[in-house]
């Protein structure tokens, strides 16, 4: 029976800022155009949250009764280190992605009606990512769908149900925000590349291998501070957010030399500190615009 400590630990709480950031983003981006409304600012951090930890469980359950996490150097799995059942982690997931839903469907009847069909496809990527009969995680498509799920519809989306439209500083800092979460990824699954072609996981990182994987993770990191130079269009105090680049080059750094196994989860909470430190800056700044 998992302890409260080992299901909070399979939550993957290093992950939650890949769901907070879109959300400070997309609220920055509204407020700018005078769109704020705080208790929707509110509900789509929830949603969030909620659909991270689904995801999380979800890919837990799946990996784990396939026998992908039955060797590991990274965090804890409850299902690959039977603390836990698979009965009683998919529930988990299913919980979570619920409460997403619920809240999702008060964004829908409060905002847009299409808005749901934009929730149905976050659900089943949640799901399909490692679940399934083709799960596309194993296929080298989970980068993608992270830039897609967290940074282009949570910002996007964020910025559209508070102020009723989205603009181009929106899909500027959703792809900033998108190109953080990527990178976040791309770290676990370097740290991932013996196990995961060892059971078959043909992720981004296997098929790019070793050293491509790391420049990409470097690429990736750099993207929201050069689009920088187009939020000073909306408001120049986004400038600031330029110092929390140290904090993302400390997170590349067990990439760029060479780390490997448990070398590298530093840098994915790293990556993860950069990412929330940027995207708390650019809301402030982006939302002065109208102060």
């Amino acid at each position: 029976m998992a302890t409260a400590a080992q299901w909070i630990e399979g939550a993957r709480p290093r992950t939650l800022p890949n769901a907070i950031a879109p959300v400070l983003a997309g609220t920055g981006a509204a407020a700018s155009i005078d769109g704020f409304v705080w208790w929707k600012a509110v509900l789509c951090l929830l949603l969030s949250l909620a659909l991270i930890i689904g995801v999380n469980f979800a890919n837990d359950y799946s990996d784990g009764i396939r026998g992908t996490d039955d060797e590991r150097v990274g965090p804890l799995r409850l299902v690959g280190s039977k603390v836990a059942s698979p009965t009683a982690v998919r529930m988990a997931a299913v919980t979570s992605l619920g409460i997403g839903a619920v809240i999702g469907l008060v964004l829908v009847f409060t905002s847009a009606w299409w808005l749901i069909l934009v929730g149905a496809a976050c659900l089943a990527g949640a799901w399909f990512y490692t679940g399934g009969r083709n799960p596309y995680g194993y296929s080298g498509f989970g980068e993608i769908a992270v830039f897609v799920f967290f940074g282009l519809v949570a910002v996007l989306g964020t910025e559209f149900v508070q102020a009723g439209r989205v603009d181009w500083a929106g899909l500027v800092c959703a792809i900033a925000v998108g190109s953080f979460s990527s990178a976040v990824l791309v770290t676990n699954n370097l740290r991932d590349i013996p196990t995961d072609t060892e059971s078959g996981k043909l992720t981004l990182a296997v098929r790019l291998g070793d050293t491509r994987t790391r420049t990409l993770h470097l690429a990736l990191i750099l993207v929201p501070y050069v689009v920088i130079a187009l939020l000073v269009w909306r408001s120049p105090w986004t400038l600031a957010a330029l110092v929390t680049l140290p904090l993302a080059i400390k997170a590349n750094e067990p990439v760029r030399t060479g780390k490997n196994g448990p070398g590298l989860i530093p840098a994915l909470a790293g990556t993860g500190k950069a990412m929330l430190a940027w995207s708390v800056i650019v809301a402030v700044a982006l939302a002065a615009v109208q102060i």
